[in-house]
């Protein structure tokens, strides 16, 4: 360090005059820079000068220098005599490497300052050996389909690419080391880079960067360490991509796990409701027995509450012959389960002691879930496994549900038990019951119920009405078959006074046995249709649930509906209820699934594209170093040959295919590249005028008799947009227009103020009278890399998309075969200005 003194002053004169970027730090802040520091971040000296200086260099190595500078200053570590090569971000968006070349000057204050010495650094060729191995590793990914051989694949890649690395994973409380090993000193930089979502560079003790911390994502949050010689912030982007590669494949592993169980999981359970509904239902033994295979477990024990109430006692197991000596002890070891609280849940460590001590250490763990009824507890349901085989979360949440089918299957053995009494009216009961246990939808299981019912009951015609309880009405679902269209629109407010809304607010049958005796309590209007004379309803319901009201007329004649009667009738509705939950169940169970499946699907596109765009973005830019060489090739060629015949006819095609894939490059690179709109307030006319120009010259529109008329509507106020991004996707459009019609034409551009999806929006149409598209590919157009022409990317209309929806818009298309088509645009006029 010199010794000389130095002020402020000085330190400006004495930098200055050089031509290369030099920088004064004082005190972590840049206190004087030349002009050439300016020149290349592009900045005027007032946003410079008294900034920190962490301010001016890559955001991957800010806390490494940070915390360099400070050792600095505190004289724990000295200056290197070798050459350091930094990233300077640039206002372009362009990051610029220089060679850095720090020394120690004195200031008059006694104090000390940094003087930096910036070389640019041009022409460094990069390590293509390594970034070919990560290349060749990403490919490899794809055929691993678990999560673990994801993770050996990308160790051995990176490892053979000369990397040292490990895999970190958050376990939701802190960081740990997959391979057991301690974790790095510096582990918070790992922390900091799965909280940012960007890699962290450590290596505080040394000039350069030694290892990286990347974010490799994936479902737990997992971060990869990197230690070699390449790790650098100039090859950030380049192992961030590499990691997020890695991130989707152990996205996609885990996808696959979970949409594999889940469609074992939906098998499962359809196969053990169809055990269910069979006709006969099954013993509670062969229920047990098919619970424990599924769930691969050593024995099932059943608990129910005893009919006249009291504590829950063992009512069947299966698989603990061999284990337990009586009744008793049997009891004894399945209540240890009675215990876990709530719905259910998994075994405790105290729970696996005592099964093993009541097992004779041959049982260890186990599952149980309750059966309720009516929102009271009614039986537990527990499967049993030996120690070392425990079960998980999904394994009791597949176990509750089949513990609601093993309710259903008690409730059919109840309604069997209760009617077996009556062997006639059984009979008939059991053919409703094989009839509705095979339906899964509620309309059919409603009309073939209708149709059963009247003959069932000898009476004329039988309604059915669901209880809406978001509107608290009763509206017509079902018919016998004379009266099944115009039911279908009878809506019965609850509160009404009709027999329906009675019955279903009291739930108790109500039977009204001589219309015109009676003098009231039903809807009038509906008994005059269809000439009642006699009426009986009853309550729809499922465990103290309301789903809904069932009449029943006699048009004949008045009649008695005596207590028999009244109770097959409620017998059958209780099944009727029964098939109507079991088919709400059925189609709410495939619901869920469907949506979690297309959920998934949806996550893993995105997952993929997101890593696809920002590969082909690094793909293409490579592509435009050789273009250049190639076009300046041709270029000179032309000039050094002159030449004429097939060499100049040659160097045309080489020409024009160099132009054909320079225009793919950006197409790709504006489909690809990440844009953040910059709204201000622009005249909508003028760049109307301004797009349909360019489009006319891009299109080839002077060539050919093409007519653009465009027409702005009066009055219209300036509109926040993204000028460059709108004029882009105008000029798209209407390129495609012009050549839609070769032969010429008309193009009409149409802009004006139109309220959609409740709000003001901005309207432009853009029509041509081209030979439209098929309607087979109109919902295609807006797909990436989808063309009909023979030398287009597919890219043009899949950016005008991504534009409109970036400005928070929209845009449609319509298209008539033969007669043109037209496409829209839907931007906010009432968006807040956005600064670059």
């Amino acid at each position: 360090m010199s010794t000389k003194r130095y002020s402020e002053a000085d330190l400006r004169a004495l930098i200055e005059p050089f031509g290369n970027p030099m920088v004064v730090v004082v005190d972590g802040r840049v206190s004087a820079v030349n002009a050439a520091y300016l020149a290349l971040l592009g900045l005027p000296r007032e946003q410079v000068e008294g900034r920190s200086v962490m301010d001016f260099v890559q955001p991957e190595e800010r806390s490494r220098l940070s915390e360099r500078y400070h050792l600095l200053e505190s004289g724990g570590t000295s200056l290197e005599p070798r050459t350091n090569i930094y990233q300077v971000p640039c206002s372009d968006g362009v990051v610029r490497e220089v060679a850095l070349y720090p020394s120690r000057v004195q200031l008059e204050d006694g104090g000390g300052a940094l003087l930096l010495n910036c070389l640019p650094v041009k022409d460094r060729p990069p390590e293509l050996t390594v970034a070919e191995r990560l290349v060749e590793t990403s490919a490899g990914l794809v055929s691993a389909h678990s999560e673990d051989a994801v993770r050996r694949v990308a160790v051995k890649g990176l490892r053979e690419a000369g990397f040292r690395v490990r895999l970190l994973r958050w376990d939701g409380e802190r960081l740990v080391a997959l391979d057991g090993e301690p974790l790095p000193e510096d582990v918070r930089l790992g922390l900091e880079a799965l909280s940012d979502g960007r890699p962290v560079f450590g290596g505080v003790d040394r000039a350069a960067p030694s290892h990286v911390y990347i974010p490799a994502g994936g479902p737990q949050g997992e971060v990869l360490w990197v230690e070699g010689a390449w790790v650098a912030p100039r090859h950030g982007s380049v192992l961030t991509l590499f990691a997020k590669v890695v991130g989707a494949a152990l996205t996609d592993a885990r996808v696959q796990a979970d949409g594999a169980r889940s469609r074992w999981e939906v098998e499962a359970v359809a196969q053990v409701a169809r055990f269910v509904a069979q006709p006969v239902p099954p013993s509670l033994e062969d229920f047990l027995a098919r619970v424990s295979e599924l769930l691969q477990a050593g024995s099932a024990a059943l608990h129910l509450t005893p009919p006249q109430g009291g504590a829950l006692a063992l009512a069947t197991h299966v698989g603990l012959a061999d284990l337990v000596r009586d009744s008793e002890h049997a009891a004894r070891l399945t209540g240890v389960l009675t215990e876990v609280p709530g719905d259910g849940g998994l075994s405790t460590e105290a729970h696996g002691a005592a099964l093993a001590e009541l097992s004779n250490g041959r049982l260890g763990c186990g599952a149980v879930a309750r059966l309720t009824r009516g929102g009271e507890v009614c039986g537990t349901l527990q499967v049993l496994r030996a120690a070392g085989h425990s079960f998980d979360t999904r394994d009791v949440r597949l176990l509750g549900t089949l513990a609601e089918l093993l309710v259903t299957l008690l409730e059919q053995r109840r309604l069997r038990a209760e009617s077996s009494r009556q062997l006639a009216e059984t009979r008939l009961l059991l053919d409703l019951a094989r009839t509705t246990s095979g339906v899964l939808e509620t309309s059919s299981i409603l009309d073939v119920a209708s149709d059963f019912l009247v003959h069932l009951l000898d009476v004329s015609n039988c309604y059915i009405m669901l209880y809406d309880e978001g509107a608290k009405v009763l509206r017509g679902a079902a018919a016998s078959t004379a009266h099944r269209d115009f039911f279908r629109t009878v809506v019965l407010p609850l509160h009404g006074d009709s027999l329906a809304t009675r019955v279903a607010r009291e739930r108790r049958p109500i039977a009204v046995e001589d219309v015109v005796a009676s003098g009231g309590g039903f809807d009038s209007q509906l008994v005059q249709r269809f000439g009642e004379k006699a009426l009986l309803a009853l309550p729809l319901t499922s465990r103290e649930e309301l789903i809904g009201v069932v009449v029943v007329d006699d048009t004949r004649r008045s009649r008695t509906f005596g207590p028999e009667l009244i109770e097959l009738a409620e017998a059958t509705c209780g099944q009727l209820a029964l098939s109507i939950a079991n088919a709400r169940l059925y189609e709410s169970l495939w619901a869920s699934y469907a949506e979690l499946a297309a959920t998934r699907a949806e996550m893993v596109k995105r997952e993929r594209l997101a890593a696809l765009g920002e590969l082909s973005a690094i793909v293409a830019h490579e592509v435009r170093n050789p273009l250049g060489v190639i076009f300046n090739a041709v270029a000179s060629l032309r000039r050094l040959l002159d030449p004429g015949g097939d060499a100049a006819m040659l160097l045309d095609i080489l020409g024009e295919e160099s132009d054909r894939l320079n225009r793919i490059v950006g197409d790709l690179l504006d489909y690809t590249r990440p844009r953040d709109p910059v709204l201000q307030h622009e005249d909508l006319g003028r760049v109307l005028q301004d797009s349909l120009e360019a489009a006319r010259v891009q299109g080839g529109g002077v060539d050919r008799p093409v007519h653009i008329q465009s027409e702005v509507e009066p009055g219209l106020p300036p509109v926040p947009m993204d000028r460059r991004l709108i004029r882009q996707a105008l000029v798209n459009v209407a390129v495609n227009a012009i050549q839609s019609m070769p032969q010429g034409g008309m193009v009409q551009v149409r802009a004006r103020r139109e309220a959609h999806a409740g709000r003001e929006q901005l309207r432009i149409d853009v029509a041509d009278q081209g030979p439209g598209i098929p309607a087979e590919l109109l919902h295609r157009v807006f797909e990436p890399f989808f063309t009909t022409k023979a030398q287009g990317t597919g890219l043009g209309l899949a950016v005008v998309k991504r534009i409109l929806e970036e400005h928070r818009g929209e845009i449609a298309v319509e298209s008539t075969p033969g007669r043109g088509t037209t496409f829209t645009f839907r931007l906010p006029l009432s968006q807040p200005p956005s600064f670059p």
